[in-house]
This record gives structure tokens, sequence and C-alpha cells, in this order.
């Protein structure tokens, strides 16, 4: 696989989202991390789904850990979801967690749905 390859691959994980995700995670049991996986559904074809889990990563899991926050993606779902950017979003309209999805060709209102 060439460097170019490998770089579009990766995943971003804002300071905002970690911290957010920490807090969480602190009101959780140990060794509880996030999961986040793609799953088909949503009003455009492919949703995101954000799970707690007490489980060891899988060998082809992509780890994100920053400031005592741990986020794993699955292969399959790493297709769907390569370049982009987890953030944590709180203005007037609330408080989520938002994917930055540079694959997603349309996607719907809530920000959860999305098409490739």
């Amino acid at each position: 696989m060439t460097q170019a390859a490998l770089a579009s691959k990766d995943v971003v994980l804002t300071d905002r989202a970690a911290r957010r995700i920490a807090k969480v995670l602190a009101k959780q049991g140990e060794g509880t991390v996030l999961r986040i996986q793609v799953a088909g559904g949503g009003c455009s074809g492919f949703q995101y789904e954000y799970k707690l889990v007490k489980e060891t990563p899988a060998a082809d899991d992509l780890v994100l850990a920053k400031d005592n926050a741990t986020v794993l993606i699955d292969s399959l779902s790493l297709e769907f979801m390569g370049g982009s950017e987890i953030d944590y979003v709180d203005d007037l309209i609330g408080q989520s967690f938002e994917i930055r999805n540079p694959n997603a060709v349309a996607g719907c209102g809530c920000g959860t749905s999305f098409a490739v």
C-alpha cells in the first residue's frame, strides 16, 4: 500500500471530541471504550452507531487514543470512514458528535446518516 493510500485511511479525533469522550468514559466502568461503527440504514443508506463497550480491540480495529479517551473503529467501518474527522459540537441547536466524512456524497439533516 502506498503512503498516499495509508494517509487516506487516517481518522482524526479532535481535542473537543476527546475531552467529551473522556468525560463520558469516566462515568463508566474500568476498561470501557467508545466503538463507532457504520451500519446499513438511516435515511441516506448508512448510519453511524456509537456504543460504549468493554472489550479488547480486535486485531484489525483502528484504535484512537487521546487524553483518556479511546475510540475503536472496525476495519469494515474504516472503509467508509477513512479520512474522517470526529468532532464534538456544542451550539445553539444542541450537543452532538459530528463526523466530517470526505467519502460521504450525501447526508441527512440529523448528521448521523450518509451515502457514499
